[in-house]
């Protein structure tokens, strides 16, 4: 038997839930509000809460950050009766903060007070072929086109761009393959253009200079399994020939050799670049394309699939509890910071954020500290070249002849009739901060002002707010 605290103000729902909640067999304790929850927290613990999203004192989510803040674990559901809200509450919740939207029956209440039977079922969906994570319909997608091709000897093209985790795919695909061999893994990119025959093909000692000894290629290295060709578009069109012979042969010759030796292994490629990229700045052969790319699959970067956020950031922090013993957590309202961001660094940028906000986290609460602005300064500097770029285009050639023009521009506040110029500078100075995402130091340099005079600016504005 639990005790379970419900905390909604809906009288009529609330009757009823307490009721089912009863009925399974456990003890129900209601509030109406944020401040009865508070007052039941401070007097006695609970099993389960269930608490909802709109309150008339507030949001349930500040009751959750009270709640992890305090120590307190107990498992979090959270109820609404609002459809709006529901796909928000989807990408927040997580490990310990589940979400129901009503109607809700007594089959909701026993799945959600049933934590063992969930948490199995949740990390069995986790490990897709044992590498991959991820429950949105893009993924879902995605785990259907592995399934598909896993039972072929059909070579894939991955595409995707940087940080979106191509080599886990190719990991995938591998894993759900039969194949008796092993996975090799070769970074195209990374091999000096004298090297590549040597590196992918083998060489016989005394083939060269500094050939002291046979070495077998990665070819023949992923006999009866999968080699996974990375950047592959980074290769030297010059060396792409030799690979198509061994792609439409099945044979290598190892430098410095003369015998063909046979070859059996599935070839999977992967490209940051974009199908245009590839067919017009000659990166790439087409005979080779066709070899490579009988089965493309495009990886959608974590932008476009942000109900998955929630879940990659809690792997990678139950990774670090993992490693260091600890138990930190991620406070709801960082986790709502997180789905908001777009990551253009993708799934390698978030695991860097979610590190080191780790490293930075609060030992009292046993929280994450995450940065004030995620942006890395990769990001931050496309940024600014993108503001500079749009501003070009629209100045006129015979505006832009100053250096002053030539600086960096940013976004131009709407102009009404009677409008102050204080006004609109405090437009212009709020625009070009949401820009920036809050990043004082940057949105100065893109006003042409100092840091301290920003600062200043600010201030002033939050005195006549408060006066």
């Amino acid at each position: 038997m639990k005790t379970v605290l419900l905390v909604d103000d809906d009288h009529d729902f609330a009757e009823l839930a307490c009721r089912i909640i009863e009925y399974l067999g456990h003890d129900a304790c209601l509030a109406n509000d944020l401040a009865s929850a508070r007052q039941w927290l401070e007097t006695q613990s609970f099993d389960h809460i269930f608490l909802d999203f709109m309150l008339p004192d507030g949001s349930g989510l500040h009751l959750v950050d009270e709640i992890r803040a305090a120590g307190i674990r107990t498992p979090i559901t959270m109820v609404t009766g609002h459809p709006s809200v529901k796909s928000a509450l989807s990408q927040l919740c997580h490990d310990g903060l589940n979400y129901l939207t009503k109607p809700v029956d007594a089959d909701d209440f026993r799945n959600a007070l049933s934590p063992s039977k969930n948490k199995a079922k949740r990390t069995e969906s986790q490990a897709h072929f044992g590498v991959l994570l991820g429950e949105s319909a893009k993924m879902k997608h995605l785990y259907k086109m592995i399934e598909r091709v896993a039972g072929t000897d059909a070579n894939v093209m991955l595409m995707g761009e940087s940080g979106v985790g191509k080599e886990m795919f190719a990991r995938a695909i591998h894993n759900a393959s039969t194949v008796t061999g092993d996975l090799v893994n070769v970074n195209c990119g990374a091999i000096p253009k004298d090297l590549i025959g040597s590196e992918l093909f083998g060489h016989e000692k005394g083939a060269f200079t500094g050939a002291n000894a046979q070495k077998v290629g990665v070819f023949e290295q992923a006999e009866n399994g999968t080699l996974f060709l990375d950047e592959l578009t980074e290769m030297p069109i010059e060396q792409q020939p030799n690979l198509l012979r061994v792609l439409e042969t099945h044979t290598v010759t190892r430098v410095g050799g003369t015998k063909p030796i046979k070859v059996n292994c599935r070839v999977i490629s992967a490209t940051n670049r974009s199908v245009e990229d590839i067919a017009t700045n000659d990166v790439l052969r087409e005979d080779i394309y066709f070899r490579l790319a009988v089965f493309p699959i495009h990886i959608p970067p974590l932008r476009e699939r942000k109900e998955d956020i929630p879940l990659l950031a809690e792997h990678f922090l139950q990774g670090l509890n993992k490693k260091g013993n600890s138990q930190y957590v991620i406070k709801a309202a960082d986790m709502s910071r997180l789905v908001e961001y777009d990551w253009p660094g993708n799934v390698r940028e978030l695991k860097h954020t979610i590190h080191r906000a780790y490293i930075m986290a609060d030992h009292d609460d046993h929280s994450l500290v995450f940065d004030a602005n995620f942006a890395s300064p990769f990001a931050q500097a496309k940024r600014m070249v993108e503001h500079a770029q749009l501003n070009r285009a629209s100045i006129p050639p015979q505006v832009g002849t100053s250096s002053r023009a030539n600086a960096i521009q940013v976004p131009t506040p709407e102009m009404k009739p009677g409008k102050t110029i204080e006004e609109v500078e405090r437009e212009l100075i709020y625009q070009t901060l949401e820009s920036v995402e809050g990043n004082k130091t940057l949105a100065a340099r893109m006003l042409g002002i100092s840091t301290k005079t920003l600062y200043n600016r600010l201030n002033a504005y939050e005195g006549e707010t408060q006066s």
